[in-house]
């Protein structure tokens, strides 16, 4: 694993409107690794994550993704350089099929995913592949939406909340999955809630509250701190 930043975000400043969100974040994530953005609701993830994308202009600071500056370059442009996004809410096709989400965005690689590959990873999408998107539970759509960023073939996959309101089966099977991709070498910066979780899967994590990052540490650290999460998450402690 590379110490090198692959993703690196650097005094980003952005907002909607008139309103300012976002007061110089700081926010790396390095070839190989994990990194979790937590923090309440309405204090910055959703913003972070569209503003380092494209997604949103930011005002001001720096974005560089593989060593490339792509400060204001277009979304499309960016993904193109090898991040697979899973957006809040989903957003897979609902009048399309699980196996047509697929291969609507597939990007080809040698080695790369493919649709048997994603169905090694999510065999429920393999038993639904002939069923619309709309006639998927809320669950499957998720692994819908993860699979479908992977056929990109990303070097870094970004999750916004990425099992919030679902079952606590379904959310075990997609921590297991992400497990399985970071060990396969993968880069992911994820956005959840699942602080324990998120222990086991993140190298590093860091909170942002009202627009700022206020702590950062890796998962003993996280783990060693069950204040970080009662202040400022408004959990208990990990585990509980």
């Amino acid at each position: 694993m590379s110490s090198a930043p692959l993703l690196d975000i650097a005094g980003i400043e952005a907002g909607y409107g008139t309103s300012r969100v976002l007061f110089g974040v700081d926010l790396s994530v390095a070839a190989g690794s994990a990194v979790a953005l937590l923090g309440r609701n309405g204090m910055g993830k959703t913003t972070t994550i569209r503003a380092a994308l494209g997604l949103l202009p930011a005002t001001a600071g720096r974005v560089r993704f593989a060593g490339r500056d792509v400060t204001g370059q277009p979304a499309h442009r960016i993904a193109r350089l090898g991040i697979g996004l899973v957006p809040e809410g989903r957003q897979i096709f609902p009048n399309l099929t699980v196996r047509e989400n697929l291969v609507a965005t597939a990007r080809a690689a040698p080695g790369g995913w493919t649709i048997a590959r994603v169905h090694d990873l999510f065999p429920r999408l393999g038993e639904r592949a002939g069923n619309l998107g709309s006639e998927l539970s809320g669950g499957e759509q998720q692994m819908l939406a993860i699979g479908r960023a992977l056929m990109t073939n990303p070097r870094l996959l970004v999750l916004d909340e990425a099992t919030e309101g679902l079952a606590p089966l379904i959310r075990r099977e997609i921590w297991a999955a992400l497990e399985r991709l970071r060990a396969g070498g993968l880069a992911i910066l994820v956005v959840d809630k699942d602080v324990a979780a998120l222990a086991r899967l993140c190298d590093h994590h860091a909170v942002i509250e009202r627009g700022r990052i206020v702590w950062r540490g890796s998962a003993s650290d996280l783990l060693a701190a069950p204040e970080v999460a009662h202040r400022h998450l408004g959990l208990g402690a990990p585990g509980t």
